[in-house]
């Protein structure tokens, strides 16, 4: 059974590396074959920068890189590691830090409870100005369909009185006029004044006839 599988194996090698040029398989094996040498650490003279020398580079004379020293040497890079402990300051910092990027799992548990409550709430004022605006729906959907009527009753009262304003206009000159000539916008007009005229002299009429009325008074309680 092994046998087997290792032939099948080494077919399908041999027909991946058959369409393979001399030059990809040079580099392949030149892959295959390296083999990087393991950091040495030369923990008798480790290399430690001289802070007080030009040519030390500044990024060398940090604490961070003293850190970094001390965690590969030890010991041995000759550093106090009291001095790589953080200030009272920086430990204030990095509380500060911890507290609002990495907060414990009591303050977890009530963001997250605040949460679902600002979530839930708002769900529930969607929901209630849903319910109330199906309620309204009926009453807009007769305003709607009202004034959709009012808006077609004016159309069609509009186009009677321009019709009848034209039938009066072929009458009072003899022909057929154009609704925007000066002589029909001046017919309009007047008639207009007169429809006006007739509207104040029958409320006067009827204030008239009112004051003209006899006042019946209350019948007497016995």
């Amino acid at each position: 059974m092994a046998a087997s599988v290792l032939c099948r194996r080494t077919a399908v090698l041999h027909r991946h590396f058959k369409h393979i040029s001399g030059s990809q398989c040079a580099i392949l094996l030149q892959t295959a074959k390296y083999n990087p040498r393991p950091l040495r650490l030369n923990l008798n003279e480790p290399y430690v920068p001289d802070k007080d020398s030009t040519k030390t580079p500044e990024w060398q004379k940090t604490a961070k890189y003293d850190a970094k020293l001390y965690g590969r040497y030890g010991s041995a890079s000759g550093l106090d590691p009291a001095r790589l402990w953080p200030s009272h300051g920086q430990l204030d910092n990095i509380i500060t830090e911890e507290k609002e990027w990495q907060p414990s799992l009591e303050v977890m548990l009530k963001n997250i409870e605040l949460k679902e409550k600002e979530e839930t709430e708002k769900r529930q004022a969607k929901e209630r100005l849903i319910a109330a605006n199906m309620a309204k729906m009926p009453k807009m959907v007769a305003d709607w369909r009202r004034e959709k009527r009012e808006a077609k009753q004016k159309q069609k009262d509009d186009k009677a009185r321009r019709e009848k304003l034209l039938a009066v206009a072929r009458e009072r000159f003899g022909f057929a006029v154009d609704p925007r000539s000066p002589k029909f916008l001046e017919m309009v007009a007047e008639i207009e004044k007169e429809d006006k005229k007739k509207k104040k002299l029958m409320k006067r009429m009827l204030k008239g006839e009112q004051a003209a009325a006899p006042v019946t008074p209350p019948a007497a309680t016995s």
